[in-house]
Formats: structure tokens, sequence, C-alpha cells
């Protein structure tokens, strides 16, 4: 059996980022209401997966692409309509 190390890389430091692309970050991460370590990941992810299948769109038959991406403000409100459902009539159980 062979182990294989991996090793992660904890921490990198950008400088000289171009304002409009530091704009694009900021404006993201605020409207994910996503930190912007986690937006800068999540793009480098989805740059990487794009390269990965040579810029072809990739067709899911899953819900994953959904997971994470609501704003706090869209959940919130998600929320708020789910409270009417979830309230239990005890009419309806007798």
């Amino acid at each position: 059996m062979h182990h294989v190390k991996i090793s992660l890389m904890k921490a990198i430091t950008l400088r000289n980022l171009p304002p409009r692309v530091a704009r694009m970050v900021r404006q993201k991460a605020e409207a994910e209401g996503a930190s912007i370590n986690k937006t800068v990941i999540r793009l480098l992810e989805e740059r990487e997966a794009s390269r990965q299948t040579n810029g072809r769109k990739v067709r899911h038959r899953d819900l994953d692409a959904l997971a994470g991406s609501w704003t706090r403000k869209d959940a919130a409100v998600f929320e708020r309509h789910l409270a009417s459902l979830r309230a239990i009539d005890p009419e309806l159980w007798k």
C-alpha cells in the first residue's frame, strides 16, 4: 500500500492585485454574504474545474451547484416564507 502525503497551502499573499479584480472579488463576497477568503477560494476552484473540462460547461443532474449559492438575504427571505408552513395546526391532528 502506498501512502501519499498531501500538503495543504495554509496561506498565500497576493500583491499588486489590480483594482478592478479587487473590486470584483469584494462585490462577489458581499453579494454572497461570504468572506473575501472563501470567495477567492471558490473562484479559484471554479477556474480549475473549468480548466479540467477544457472550458466546456458541465451538465450536472444534481443540486450541488445550488449549495452555498444563496446570499444571507436570500436565505432569510426563504426562511421567513417557510415559517408559516412549519406551524402545526392542532385541529388537523384530532
